[in-house]
């Protein structure tokens, strides 16, 4: 149906996340529209993000070096991490412009049945750090998902002994309607509740 080259390209934008074939080929179609010194930009960008991004040393979020911008602030708060299981999770948490501590990437989440278990997570250097620093909560912020469960409750248990453990509420979306909610969300917003200001 299409011209190898054009073929090739279509599967390999397949593999990305979120990207099915219709989607694919209209990503494909498009970059072919473009002119050449577009793409050879696009290509030029994948190769040197792959190439110059890595981890940040310190808290394991995606930098170009090697402490990330976030931890060489000097300006948030030390005292505080936030824990979070991958980077898209800091970029989610830095939009809201409402947490001003540092941040710890564990990079995934406890899951036995992918093969990930503690031990391929950054866990042990959250602990270091934690028992290493002086810090006054530690902030789960892992989503609630059985595997997420089990992540925030091994790495709560590890930390209990050296500071405060907290987790951040879940519950209903602004929005959302209560007839609409799982019982699991539901258990969560009711967990959560806080006083009216």
């Amino acid at each position: 149906m299409y011209t190898r080259p054009l073929a090739r390209l279509i599967e390999q934008l397949q593999r990305l996340p979120g990207v099915g074939p219709k989607t694919a080929q209209r990503l494909a179609l498009h970059i072919l529209k473009r002119p050449e010194e577009d793409v050879q930009a696009l290509a030029q960008s994948m190769i040197d993000a792959k190439k110059q991004v890595g981890f940040c040393k310190v808290c394991f979020h995606l930098s170009a070096e090697p402490v990330c911008d976030i931890c060489r602030n000097t300006n948030r708060d030390s005292s505080t991490i936030c824990v979070v299981s991958e980077s898209r999770d800091v970029i989610a948490l830095e939009k809201t412009r409402e947490y001003i501590g540092k941040y710890h990437v564990v990079g995934g989440v406890i899951s036995p049945m992918d093969g990930i278990g503690p031990e391929q997570l950054n866990i042990q250097p959250l602990v270091r750090r934690v028992s290493q620093q002086k810090i006054s909560e530690v902030i789960i912020a892992i989503s609630p998902s059985v595997e997420g469960e089990t992540t925030t409750l091994y790495i709560g248990h590890l930390l209990k002994p050296f500071t405060r453990v907290t987790r951040i509420a879940f519950g209903l979306p602004m929005g959302g309607d209560l007839e609409y909610a799982d019982e699991v969300t539901l258990a969560r917003a009711l967990e959560g509740r806080r006083e009216l200001d």
